[in-house]
């Protein structure tokens, strides 16, 4: 996947919006103003694809262990979030957006009550 699908994909989760709340590189996606995904856009020019993604802690613990090209989240809690490198070939498409889906589905299940209610509508 290049940037733009994963922009893409992420950007079409319901009350997703993007941000760079940090700098002018690191590309923010948010629900309902809560970070699931962020990657660095140098890292993406310079052919050194990377993804952060929230993750279940014993889920981030299963997918290190199976996959060389995921390791803990890079400036992030190690505890529950993933790096995923995506220019090292290992994870296909329909993999990483499952892994999207799972880091938008945690965030989404911590929002508040009201939060997860406004999303619902």
């Amino acid at each position: 996947m290049n940037i733009e699908q994963i922009r893409e994909y992420c950007l079409s989760k319901k009350g997703t919006n993007e941000d760079f709340p940090f700098d002018e590189d690191t590309l923010v996606f948010k629900v309902m103003g809560k970070m699931f995904a962020l990657t660095s856009l140098k890292s993406w020019e310079c052919g050194e694809s990377a993804i952060n993604l929230k993750a279940d802690p014993d889920y981030s613990q299963e997918l290190r262990a199976e996959y060389n090209s995921i390791r803990p989240g890079y400036h992030m809690s190690k505890k529950h979030w993933n790096t995923l490198y995506l220019h090292e070939g290992e994870l296909q498409p329909q993999f990483i957006k499952e892994l999207i889906d799972h880091s938008y589905n945690m965030v989404v299940k911590g929002l508040s009550k009201k939060l997860q209610q406004a999303l619902k509508q």
